[in-house]
C-alpha cells in the first residue's frame, strides 16, 4: 500500500501533538468501512466492511489483510472489553454480541421491552464492564448495510447494559441519529454524535446515569460519525475529515484524509499511539505522540 503526504492544519496552540507526516493506506478495496478496533494480543486491527457483510484483518506483524469473519452481520462498530473479547454491533440480526475467546457468539441485547433494536451502529465497554451502545436506523432503511424492515421502537435512541444483570437500560432518548461515542479518559463524561443534527454532546456520567447533554461542538465539515479521546482528554471526530477538539470544544486541528468521508477510527498499536482511520473504501494510520484513552 502507498504513503500519502498530510500534516495536521493547526488551528490552536494547544493542540501539540506532532506525529508523522504522511498517511500510511493499510487496505483499499472495500465499500464502506468501519468499526476499527485494535487487538493487542494478537497485534492485528479489526475493522467492518459493511455492504460486503464482512470483518476484515489487518496484521501488524506482516501487513497482511484478511477476512476474519464473513458474514458477520452486517456488523458495524466495535469494542474490546477488559477480557479481551471482541463487543460488536450487528445491523443484520439488530443486536449487540460478544465473540467469546473460542470463537462462539454471546448475544448481548437484541431487544428494548421486547421489541427488536433499529440496527446496533456503534459501542464502548467501561471499566466496569458495562457496554453502552447506540442505535440509529441504518441498517433497516434499504438493503445496503442490513435488511430492509420497519422500525419496531420510537426512535433512535442510547442504551447501557448493566454488567452485573445483562438487563438493558435506555440512557438517553432526544437524539435523531445518534452514532459515536465515546468516554472521557475518567469516564466521567461521554462524548455522543447526533449524525443528523451535526454535533456533539456532552454528558455526565454517574453511576450509569447520564445527565447534562449539553452541545460539545458542531461539525467543522460532513456529518460527524466516530469518536474517540486521548489520554489528554482531546477528542477526535470522524466527518468529512478528522477532527480534533479540546475537552471544552474548541476546534484544535484538522487531519485531511484522501477520501469522500472518514467514518470511525481508534487508537492502537502496543503504546495506542497509533490512529487508525477507517474512511470510505479504505484504512489508513498515522503514528502521533499522543495516546489512545482506555476505553477503547
Amino acid at each position: 500500500m502507498h504513503n500519502a503526504p498530510v500534516g495536521f492544519r493547526e488551528l490552536d496552540e494547544r493542540f501539540a501533538v506532532a506525529g508523522d507526516d504522511y498517511l500510511e493506506c493499510l487496505f483499499s478495496g472495500g465499500r464502506w468501512t468501519e468499526g476499527p478496533v485494535y487487538v493487542p494480543s494478537g497485534k492485528y486491527l479489526l475493522f467492518s466492511d459493511i455492504p460486503n457483510d464482512r470483518i476484515m484483518r489487518w496484521d501488524e506483524t506482516d501487513g497482511s489483510v484478511s477476512v476474519f469473519r464473513s458474514p458477520a452481520g452486517y456488523a458495524n462498530g466495535h469494542a474490546l472489553d477488559r477480557q479481551g473479547r471482541l463487543v460488536s454491533c450487528e445491523h443484520g440480526a439488530r443486536r449487540v454480541t460478544r465473540t467469546e475467546l473460542d470463537g462462539s457468539l454471546t448475544v448481548i441485547a437484541d431487544r428494548w421491552e421486547g421489541k427488536r433494536f433499529n440496527s446496533p451502529n456503534d459501542v464502548v465497554v467501561a471499566n466496569d464492564g458495562a457496554i453502552w451502545f447506540t442505535d440509529p436506523p441504518y441498517g433497516i432503511t434499504s438493503d445496503y448495510e442490513g435488511h430492509r424492515a420497519e422500525p419496531e421502537i420510537d426512535g433512535c435512541h442510547v442504551y447501557r447494559v448493566d454488567p452485573g444483570t445483562g438487563a438493558v437500560e435506555r440512557v438517553a432518548d432526544d437524539f435523531e441519529r445518534p452514532n459515536g461515542l465515546a468516554f472521557s479518559p475518567d469516564e466521567s463524561v461521554l462524548y455522543i454524535a447526533d449524525t443528523r443534527r451535526g454535533h456533539l454532546r456532552r454528558f455526565d456520567v454517574d453511576g450509569g446515569r447520564l445527565s447534562g447533554g449539553e452541545l460539545f461542538c458542531e461539525s467543522p465539515g460532513g456529518n460527524f460519525d466516530g469518536l474517540r479521546v486521548d489520554v489528554e482528554g482531546r477528542v477526535w471526530a470522524a466527518a468529512a475529515d478528522v477532527y480534533c477538539f479540546h475537552p471544552d470544544g474548541t476546534h484544535l486541528a484538522t487531519l485531511p484524509i484522501p477520501q469522500p468521508s472518514v467514518s470511525n477510527l481508534v487508537f492502537g498499536g502496543p503504546k495506542r499511539n497509533r490512529l487508525f482511520i477507517t474512511a470510505t473504501d479504505s484504512v489508513y494510520s498515522i503514528m502521533l505522540n499522543t495516546n489512545g484513552a482506555w476505553s477503547l
